[in-house]
């Protein structure tokens, strides 16, 4: 039950993040929850090998790199699911930046209860 409520959170996150930025679109719920699955999967498989290949710039940038490999994440996802959709990487940057802000408070809610 826990996984289907971090689902819907997540889904939650992406709607309402796509609603705040005019360069990121959501046709629906249903395509919001798509993207929800695919940055999971695309963040608990891609994002550690891409980190461990770019640890060098990662280490350089003091960890700003991972905002950069957070983009193309959200990029690849737009590509990936029909109905999200992502005009440019500033606009993926921003998506990112603003999607862990809201997960990070629909998540201190749910501790909350």
């Amino acid at each position: 039950m826990k996984i289907i409520f971090h689902w819907m959170a997540a889904a939650l996150a992406v709607f309402i993040t796509a609603y705040v930025l005019p360069g990121v679109t959501v046709s629906g719920f249903w395509a919001a929850l798509t993207a929800a699955v695919i940055i999971g999967i695309l963040n608990a498989f891609i994002r550690p090998i891409l980190i461990l290949l770019t640890l060098p710039i990662t280490l350089i940038t003091l960890g700003l790199f991972t905002l950069v490999i957070n983009a193309f994440l959200i990029m690849l996802t737009s590509k990936i699911v029909p109905g999200f959709w992502v005009k440019d990487f500033w606009w993926a940057l921003a998506f990112s930046l603003i999607l862990f802000l809201v997960n990070s408070f629909l998540h201190r809610i749910e501790k909350k209860k």
